[in-house]
């Protein structure tokens, strides 16, 4: 899977740009503020229909505008898709094909990101709600079904927390409706439990090769995904729906009490195990480091295994926080095999590390320059000059 073209409309900084890009490492370079990641943020709305750095649509719209547009091309094993998102004050428009979609569920999954920025390091270390986000994000892209289920589940949950507090505070006492509301909870949770735990089993399978590679076979990852009911390895979805529905009537009195739904899958963690040791709590800063990146890069495969296409890759200035071997490993482990963005202040030792020569943009308040080789090929000159008059 790879975005060819990319067209900008009063998105963030940006009043109007279309770039083209190559297929393989993609850099943007320049200051800090000047866009780059705004452009990171663009393909990433493109693929999701919503920025991974806001949950407010109103600020992807350039300050003057009451409209941004976002289209690209993105070429896949088969065909040439092209995609077109608007965002405005009345909401969001998505087409596929230029045929305009009922609902946006049925847009994601054309193109498939991946992206990688310094916050994603605490994936480890961070509290249970940023994994359950990372589940729900990741495998909502390569399972329509899922990314259904998980939206249902949310509406569904809201009905029922709204009428636990109904129930709490004595406007309501028809425990009957609670009973056909905890029914929908269960059904839909025992439908995200099964599909997490099995994405989870082959997530597991990909990262444990990564993490050992990095840490030169001296560390076994595990996952352990902490659920509420007891998973059997012969999983079934009826199995997981009755021990949900009994957990949920069975403490209905202790849920009017809270007022709120104490179980299901939006109260799952995801351990992660560095020899059998808890590494988010036992785990050193390094260790923490390496599961966070085997994870990540862990995706990329499985992105290909479920949907039969790599995903592309962003990489947000994640590189200034690693040291120089992850760096290696994650550079190596890119390399011809999936579309990378990757946004950095600096070059120095990107190129180097890489077999084939990135395609480099320059960034310099919301314009963007790809740089020709007689560019690359002056400023090496000049670099050399400077280096011959220091000496």
């Amino acid at each position: 899977m790879i975005l060819k073209q990319l067209h900008l409309h009063n998105f963030r900084n940006y009043d109007d740009l279309t770039v083209d890009f190559a297929p393989g490492v993609n850099v943007l370079i320049g200051e800090n503020a000047q866009g780059k990641t705004n452009l990171l943020e663009a393909v990433y709305a493109l693929a999701l229909t919503r920025s991974h750095r806001t949950s407010n649509d109103r600020e992807l719209i350039n300050w003057q505008a009451h409209e941004a547009v976002l289209s690209g091309s993105v070429e896949k094993r088969t065909d040439t898709v092209p995609l077109e998102l608007h965002f405005s004050a009345k909401g969001k428009k998505a087409k596929v094909n230029h045929l305009e979609q009922s609902r946006l569920s049925q847009y994601v999954g054309q193109l498939n990101v991946i992206v990688f920025a310094p916050e994603d390091l605490s994936l480890v270390k961070a509290g249970p709600a940023v994994r359950r986000h990372f589940m729900d994000l990741e495998f909502g892209q390569m399972s329509n079904k899922y990314l259904y289920n998980s939206g249902q589940y949310k509406t569904a949950l809201r009905q029922r927390n709204e009428y636990l507090k109904q129930l709490r505070s004595r406007r309501q006492s028809d425990r009957v409706f609670l009973q056909v509301l905890s029914d929908q909870v269960a059904a839909l949770g025992a439908e995200i439990i099964v599909a997490r735990a099995a994405f989870l089993k082959q997530l597991e399978k990909w990262a444990q090769v990564i993490h050992g590679d990095i840490s030169l076979q001296k560390e076994q990852l595990r996952f352990q995904y902490a659920t509420q009911v007891t998973l059997d390895d012969d999983l079934k979805v009826e199995d997981v729906y009755q021990a949900l529905l009994e957990l949920l009537t069975k403490n209905e009195d202790r849920e009017i009490d809270h007022g709120s739904t104490l179980y299901g899958p939006h109260r799952d963690d995801l351990i992660f195990l560095v020899n059998d040791k808890n590494v988010q709590t036992y785990g050193s800063q390094g260790q923490q480091r390496t599961t966070a990146l085997s994870v990540k890069l862990a995706e990329i495969d499985l992105m290909k295994e479920q949907t039969g296409e790599y995903p592309v890759l962003l990489l947000d200035d994640v590189l200034s926080e690693l040291d120089d071997d992850r760096q290696t490993h994650l550079l190596t482990a890119i390399q011809n095999k999936v579309q990378t963005f990757l946004t950095t202040t600096s070059l120095s030792g990107i190129a180097r590390q890489l077999i084939n020569a990135p395609t480099i943009f320059r960034i310099a308040h919301g314009t963007l320059e790809k740089e020709t080789e007689e560019t690359n090929e002056t400023k090496t000159d000049e670099q050399v000059d400077s280096s011959s008059e220091t000496e």
